[in-house]
Formats: C-alpha cells, structure tokens, sequence
C-alpha cells in the first residue's frame, strides 16, 4: 500500500483551518511529574488519600439503602407516579453523591449555562468524554445512561446503577444493538415522561486533545438533543483515563492525592435537527460536534474508536507509524465497506478475489467490484494501492486491508486469508513476491524487503512457503514483524517528538457493529 499522501495525512484537520493540523494522539495520555509534585504526592498518600478513600467508600455504603428502597417496584417499561418517598430517595442520593465526590477533592463544581427539561432535550450529549469521574454529570441530573446488563449485578454498586433507569446493552445478545437503538427512541419519543438519557457520543474514553468521531447512535432518535461539553482545568491531568496510559487504579490514586481537582459542566443551547439531519444521524452527530468542538475551542477528527482498535491492536502485525491503514480505515467506514463485514463476507471477498486473478483494476472496474459510484472518496481509496502509479490496482490488497480493519486483533486470520488468495493450485505456496505483497499491505506501508525472513522459512530451499510454513514459522518468532521487517524502517516524515507504533504523535503541536475489548489493553468504551 502507499504511505499517505501529504495533502491527505490521516490526522489532518479539514474542517477547521486555525488550528494546527496535527495534535496529540487521543488515545495515548502520558503523566510526567516534577520532584516537588512527587513529593507532594507522597505526603498526600499517607495523609489525604486513606481518609477520602474511606469516607468515599462510607458514602457509597450509604447511598445503597436509598437506591435500593427507590428501585423497589419499579418497572423496566415504564414510568411509576412519582411519590414522596421517591421523592426523598432522589434528593438524598443526590446529597450523599455529591458530598463524596466532595470527599475525593471536586470541592465545587462549576455550572455554566441552563440545562432543557426532558420535554425539550429527551436526549443529552456529554465530550469529551476522557475519565470515569465523567459520572459527576450524571450523580448531579440523575440522569440514565447506556449500560452493559452486566453492570446491574455488581453488589452495590448494581442498585445504584438501576437506580438512574439505564437502558442495559446485552453483549451476549447479538440483537442487541438493535434493542439499544429501539429503547432509546421509545424514551426520546415519550414526551418528557423518561429521564433525560446522557450519550457520550465518541464511544470510548480520549485525553481532550480532539473530538473524535460520534456515533449515531444518540441522533438516529432524530428528537432535539442539548450538547454538554466537560473541562478539567486541572494544572496536572490525573484525570484522564485512557487506551495507553495510567491505570483505572492510578488514575484514583492521583486524582485522589491533589488537594483540589475543579471541574467544569456547560449545557450550550438546545440543537434541533432540520430535515435533513433527521434523514442522515451522521450528518446529525457531526453538525453537534462541530457545536461542541467550537465551545471547547478543540479540534475535531476523523478518528474512531474503530482506529482505537487497529491502532492499538496487539499480536505479531502491530500498525507501523507509518501505515496507512488508519488511513484505508476512515475512507473504507465512510465508503459504509465495513458495515455488515463478518468472517463470512471477508471469505467471499477474498473467493471472489481470486477468481479475477491477474486482473488489475482501473478505477470504474473497482467502483463496479464495491458496487459503488466513482466519487473523490473512492478515487482516494483506490490510490492507496496504486502501486505502480499506472492507475491498476491488485483486489486482492483491498480484501486483505479490508480483513486487517475488520479484525485488528486477529493478524494470523488474516494471514490465512491472504494466503488463500495467493498461493497455487498445485501445491498451496506462494513465492517470496507474493509474501511481500501480502505483509506489504498487512502492515500498510510501501515496501519491506522479506528476503532474509523468506530464507528463515523456506528452511529446504524450495522457493516457496505454505500457509503452514509460515505458521509454524510464526510460533518460533511471535515478533517477527519487528525483527525481520520493522528494526531497520526510518519512521515518516511527518513531525513528531515520540515515536509510536500505532502512527500518530505523542505531544507534537506546530508551536512545539458490534465493540470489542482488544487483548492487553484496559477497557474503556461505552
């Protein structure tokens, strides 16, 4: 695959030029303490931390009768007359919360704007959203939110949770998404009769230095909904609780070891969708983030949580800096190519793949192949595997980046795949070309010299490999990617002060359907 080009580099910002067109990677938050902070710290650990942990532990103990006595009854489908026992219920909950985040250093929380009853904003979208102390908003408005079913099961923490009327993601549901989606416009439709519903539209957890891509799932509703935007104003960011970083238990520590920790909440105006926006949730989603990302004076890109997933997926294919798969990656989601792709589909694909080989395709004979018209989107995709710059292009890199984007986290599926689409008829190998094509655009780069890795393979040398070959290769050298292909690659040209393996840049600015967890890494989605 060819590297991006530089008027298309994957964390361009398009939308706003003012700001600086690169920025920190979203996904990666990284905490540098000076002495005196270090001491600081330590003192605070044997003196303040022990005591807000326990009267923070004391204050959720207490919550739970509350919850519990109000949860009692209560109806997954609809609204019960509010009475004055519920009544009480709710405002102690709401005192008992706030005096512990109280306790944990968020002193005061500052409040800026007017929040819309539920009859005029069913539905409230809250960014950045970067912590699990992003529940503030929540514990104040008593407000529901999108849950896993799982969660309602955690012993005291479950009865707080059911309190609020979430609506419950099943994960072992495969309809779920779907039942999600319905609840949501049920409660949004009802009139004001539900809770306001709190969606953090970018689905995963950042380090405020951008928004990144919503998800439709809070506009497809197509009722009014009211942008909330958070702020920690903190010196020292030990809130951010993110893909690569400090830990859920760290961050706790931290935060809990800084005298103050302020917090800022602002409800902009309501935001009622035209038309056109009630036809189209991801025109809907962008035009909010848009509003949001002004507010916050950030910029907006076209990462995703999926980029989350390719980026920082573990196993022996790990994404170079760089790749340009990130790349692939937002055009193939915009394209709608990644919809509906199971193991399946990417079997057809790469079956169908195979009949045509030998076949290049131009740019019409791709567009026919996706069923797609030839738009500026799918002339960008399709240069991405013009290698030879002759305008032709080999379908069978597509169905391979195509797999890689799909299932990030499983490399050697992928690798099984491709050899499908390669090796002979006769005896089921592949030759040192095609191995190089296939890791080529496994890796998302331009080229990579595969000879010395082929030779280790090819142990009779035979000048060809198997899928087993390769296979039983793979489990002698589990890195064999960084030690036979990536050691001796120079990182891209584009600016950058730590390099990473996932292509975007640490703390480089021009003035200096369904969610899955990916192996080794912490679980931060909603």
């Amino acid at each position: 695959m060819k590297l991006p080009d530089e008027q298309h580099p994957s964390l361009e910002i398009r939308e706003r030029s003012d700001l600086p067109t690169f920025f920190r990677n979203p996904f990666v938050h990284e905490l540098r303490f000076t002495p005196l902070e270090k001491i600081r710290i330590g003192v605070m650990t044997v003196t303040v931390f022990p005591v807000r942990v326990f009267f923070a532990v004391f204050l959720m103990l207490l919550a739970w009768p509350f919850a519990f006595a109000a949860s009692l009854g209560r109806s997954e489908l609809a609204v019960e007359t509010e009475t004055w026992w519920r009544r009480i219920c709710d405002i102690a909950l709401r005192v008992i919360m706030r005096a512990m985040w109280f306790c944990g250093g968020f002193h005061w929380v500052t409040v800026k704007g007017e929040p819309a009853p539920p009859s005029q904003a069913p539905i409230l979208t809250l960014a950045p959203h970067s912590s699990y102390f992003d529940a503030i908003p929540i514990t104040m408005t008593m407000a529901s939110i999108v849950m896993k079913t799982e969660s309602k099961n955690i012993p005291v923490w479950g009865t707080l949770i059911k309190f609020i009327r979430p609506v419950f993601v099943s994960r072992s549901d495969q309809d779920s998404r779907r039942k999600t989606v319905e609840e949501i416009k049920r409660r949004a439709h009802a009139g004001g009769e539900w809770p306001q519903i709190m969606i953090f539209p970018e689905g995963t957890c950042t380090n405020r230095s951008c928004l990144i891509t919503f998800k439709p799932g809070a506009f497809i509703p197509a009722v009014p909904v009211q942008p909330v935007v958070l702020r920690y104003p903190n010196k020292m960011d030990t809130i951010t609780w993110t893909w690569q970083g400090p830990g859920a238990f760290e961050i706790l520590w931290l935060t809990l070891c800084q005298f103050h920790n302020p917090i800022e909440i602002e409800y902009l105006p309501l935001y009622t969708p035209s038309e056109e926006e009630k036809n189209n949730p991801a025109l809907f989603a962008n035009n909010v983030r848009h509003i949001m990302a002004k507010a916050l004076e950030l910029p907006i890109t076209d990462l995703s949580f999926d980029d989350c997933q390719l980026s920082l997926a573990k196993g022996p294919l790990r994404v170079p800096s760089n790749s340009s798969l990130l790349q692939f990656n937002r055009l193939a989601r915009r394209l709608g190519l990644r919809t509906g792709t199971t193991d399946t589909v990417l079997q057809q694909q790469a079956s169908r793949a195979r009949n045509i080989w030998g076949y290049r395709l131009g740019l019409e004979d791709f567009a026919q192949y996706l069923d797609l018209p030839v738009t500026a989107m799918l002339t960008e995709l399709h240069s991405l595997f013009n290698q030879h710059g002759d305008g032709q292009i080999d379908v069978r890199e597509y169905v391979i980046a195509l797999s890689v984007a799909c299932q990030p986290s499983k490399a050697m599926d992928t690798i099984k795949l491709a050899f499908g689409m390669y090796e002979a008829k006769e005896d089921r190998a592949i030759v040192e070309k095609e191995l190089a094509s296939i890791l080529r655009t496994a890796l998302g780069v331009a080229e990579v010299d595969v000879t010395e890795m082929f030779s280790a393979i090819d142990t009779l040398d035979a000048g060809k490999i198997t899928h087993d070959d390769f296979r039983r290769f793979v489990v002698q050298h589990p890195d064999f990617a960084q030690e036979y292909l990536l050691s001796s690659r120079e990182t891209p040209s584009t600016p950058h002060t730590v390099p990473l393996t996932n292509g975007f840049s640490v703390d480089h600015y021009n003035t200096e359907e369904p969610t899955c967890s990916l192996p080794g890494q912490k679980r931060k989605e909603d």
